[in-house]
């Protein structure tokens, strides 16, 4: 593996601890910090894939951006497109005012959000 693709996976993991953690709070639980790092951990590990396979990830943060990349070495990854979409919403409106994620949504961005670093992982060799 890649050094900067282990550095990838290494942000990713962080932004999944960050996001179990907080997802498990029930005492003023932050959704929008949630679904945050739901978005940030897929984010990175789709850098990792593009990375690993020599294609160029850039400074993009739309997920849906980045999975058309990847989906040259894994064309099976079109099924994860709408979780794609619907992640990539926050990673910029929900962290600025007139915007706010609900319980609800949290905890559907947590369960995409470990779907997809499932099959990362898996497509990288990672246990």
């Amino acid at each position: 593996m890649k050094l900067l693709t282990a550095e990838w996976i290494d942000k990713a993991e962080g932004d999944f601890a960050v996001m179990e953690r907080e997802s498990r709070v029930r005492k003023h639980p932050a959704f929008d910090v949630v679904c945050f790092h739901a978005q940030q951990c897929v984010e990175k590990y789709l850098k990792a894939r593009l990375c690993e396979a020599d294609c160029e990830a850039g400074r993009l943060h739309d997920l849906v951006a980045l999975l058309d990349r990847a989906l040259a070495c894994e064309p099976l990854w079109e099924a994860f497109r709408a979780d794609c979409a619907y992640l990539s919403d926050f990673a910029v409106a929900y962290r600025y005012p007139g915007e706010s994620s609900t319980r609800a949504q949290a905890m559907d961005a947590v369960k995409r959000c470990r779907r997809l670093r499932l099959v990362a992982r898996q497509s990288l060799g990672i246990p």
